[in-house]
């Protein structure tokens, strides 16, 4: 294992769990600790894009240009990670099991469509 896949390994895995962490925090009423969940979020969120950066630049790559794929592809990345996570949130949260699991499922259908989206099938 190269260095710099270490290295981002172990950050991302930091970051994951931070990010992980404050979403739980901040949105379980029962933990009471919404304001600290969203500073644990934050650090995460930030310690990600960090991590990105550096892994970057160990792997002396070009940054990406922005092209009106890149652009609608991020787009559709987060649409998708945002119904997976609405989702979640309505079986865990508000306890609708039914409208969350199909919500959910729609989430990961659209995240596992990346795949062909940004990999050109031969």
């Amino acid at each position: 294992m190269k260095k710099s896949n270490f290295i981002a390994l172990i950050l991302g895995t930091v970051s994951g769990v931070l990010f992980a962490l404050g979403m739980c925090m901040a949105l379980l009423p029962e933990w009471n600790a919404f304001t600290q969940g969203i500073i644990f979020g934050a650090t995460g969120l930030v310690l990600g894009i960090i991590t990105f950066i550096i892994w970057w630049k160990m792997e002396n790559k070009k940054f990406p240009k922005l092209s009106t794929r890149t652009v609608l592809l991020t787009l559709y990345t987060i649409i998708s990670i945002l119904a997976l996570g609405f989702g979640m949130c309505l079986c865990l949260v508000w306890e609708n099991i039914i409208l969350g699991t199909v919500i959910g499922l729609i989430g990961i259908v659209m995240l596992i469509a990346l795949i062909p989206m940004t990999k050109v099938i031969k």
